[in-house]
């Protein structure tokens, strides 16, 4: 990311205690993702603040599918659109402070929910890659460590209300944090042979 503070207005920042609402809806999500997606999707998981339990979140359900190849994913895209879902902003890769922009390990495809319903971020990502992996190593270890999950929810509480108005600059802010906490749960997984959690449909 840029080392300047985003000064651009978007959406206001709304973090919100947890509720086990967050499961079940991603739960109905899932089942239709997974009826349209078939066996294009090698897994699909809750990803995301709103997977941690006890975890204070914006009320938005991440959900992440997992894919053999993002380069070649336009008939799994075209069988969700005929579902209802939609393409959001055009966003190709995941942003990091460790990686160059563009690189692979951070291709994605980004979709949205059904027009007018819940606010849900799907992200396409390839199996082994580090942003697929990210994602569920980052929830599993904020499950698991419930210090960090404290620490964590504080400098989400801060960094809106630091950024009240503005999506970027909140997003910004955390991802100093997310990096270190993110190197904590490699050497986490590492001395517990970690493998991702089973909670995917």
């Amino acid at each position: 990311m840029s080392d300047s503070i985003p000064v651009m207005q978007s959406r206001p920042v709304i973090i919100t205690p947890y509720t086990s609402r967050w499961v079940a809806e991603y739960q109905s999500m899932a089942t239709r993702l997974r009826a349209a997606a078939g066996s294009s999707a090698l897994r699909i998981d809750h990803i995301g603040s709103t997977s941690v339990p006890e975890l204070a979140a914006k009320d938005v359900i991440d959900v992440q599918i997992t894919v053999a190849d993002i380069t070649d994913c336009a008939a799994l895209i075209g069988a969700l659109q005929q579902v209802g879902f939609t393409r959001g902003a055009q966003i190709e890769f995941d942003m990091s402070s460790t990686l160059p922009e563009r690189d692979m390990q951070l291709a994605k495809r980004y979709m949205r929910e059904p027009v007018g319903e819940r606010r849900t971020h799907i992200h396409i990502r390839q199996a082994a890659h580090l942003n697929q992996r990210m994602a569920l190593l980052f929830r599993d270890y904020l499950r698991a460590t419930p210090a960090v999950r404290a620490q964590y929810e504080t400098i989400k509480r801060r960094a809106a209300q630091l950024f009240p108005e503005n999506i970027d600059g909140y997003i910004w802010l955390k991802d100093a944090p997310i990096q270190i906490i993110h190197e904590a749960a490699v050497l986490w997984a590492a001395a517990g042979s970690w493998a991702p959690g089973s909670d995917h449909d």
